[in-house]
């Protein structure tokens, strides 16, 4: 079992930065693939990035690159998602999540994912 606990919403203006942090705990996370999810009020929860735990390889939406950059910690068994540059449309709530294709440097799916965070509200405004 993996326990996953998320920190580090709020509300910003655009333009401004903010950093989630993800810790882990439970099972040996090398065997894990770590990642993000957003959900904006009445749209599907969707993919945003994703960290292979023993590599540190990662994984993109397009819409997200060269603004938001995910990292992890070894030490403290922590995923961070840094996010600058945050537009409007970056409104949702963040999900840390996990799955079993700790060698995958691609898209992680709802399907694929087996530990779900509780989310956390990132607000931009306009």
């Amino acid at each position: 079992q993996v326990q996953l606990v998320e920190s580090g919403g709020g509300l910003v203006q655009a333009g401004g930065s903010l950093r989630l942090s993800c810790a882990a705990s439970g099972r040996t996370f090398s065997r894990y693939r770590m990642g993000w999810f957003r959900q904006a009020p009445g749209k599907e929860r969707e993919f945003v990035a994703a960290i292979t735990w023993s590599a540190g390889s990662t994984y993109y939406i397009d819409s997200v690159k060269g603004r938001f950059t995910i990292s992890r910690d070894k030490a403290k068994n922590t995923v961070y998602l840094q996010m600058n540059s945050l537009k409007p449309e970056d409104t949702a709530v963040y999900y840390c999540a996990v799955d079993l294709y700790p060698y995958s440097i691609t898209t992680m799916t709802l399907a694929g994912v087996h530990y779900w965070g509780q989310g956390t509200q990132v607000t931009v405004s306009s």
